[in-house]
């Protein structure tokens, strides 16, 4: 059985919106916190073998950077990772290896959680994050917290 693990980027008032492209007033807040030991720690965290579950908005804004990013390890692991989808249009899922997680978004994790293979890492998809919350389906949860405080977005809880 796989663990799931949810990587979040976190302020310390608890938002883990980063960037919506609906005008969230706070975008790209972690880059002036970014620091090579703080990718290391990311790095570790995640692992160098890992399959991805991920909401379709964020599986779109990652089609459309990751392919074309060059040759780094976050790179090399996000683009050889199955990525597992939440999606009604599974037909448009381009950037692959990629499979969707069905009508019944809990069971196809279920799914998915119950057969061999390497841990599945959720990163962003905060609406994907709160329904495996909310049915017990985290294993384990590793906030990158940054000292800053934001006020209003999304929140991890």
């Amino acid at each position: 059985m796989r663990k799931i693990r949810i990587m979040e980027h976190i302020s310390l008032d608890g938002v883990i919106q980063h960037e919506d492209g609906e005008g969230f007033a706070h975008g790209n807040w972690t880059g002036p916190y970014r620091t090579p030991a703080g990718l290391e720690a990311v790095m570790e965290a995640q692992g160098s073998i890992f399959d991805l579950l991920l909401g379709r908005r964020t599986y779109d804004i990652w089609a459309g950077f990751w392919p074309n990013a060059g040759n780094s390890p976050i790179a090399n692991g996000l683009n050889a990772a199955r990525k597992y989808v939440a999606t009604h249009r599974p037909d448009s899922l381009g950037w692959g290896p990629v499979g969707h997680l069905g009508a019944d978004i809990i069971e196809g994790i279920r799914g998915v959680k119950s057969t061999d293979g390497p841990d599945l890492i959720l990163w962003g998809s905060s609406t994907l994050t709160s329904v495996l919350l909310d049915q017990g389906l985290v294993d384990e949860a590793v906030l990158l917290v940054y000292p800053v405080l934001l006020g209003r977005g999304k929140r991890f809880f």
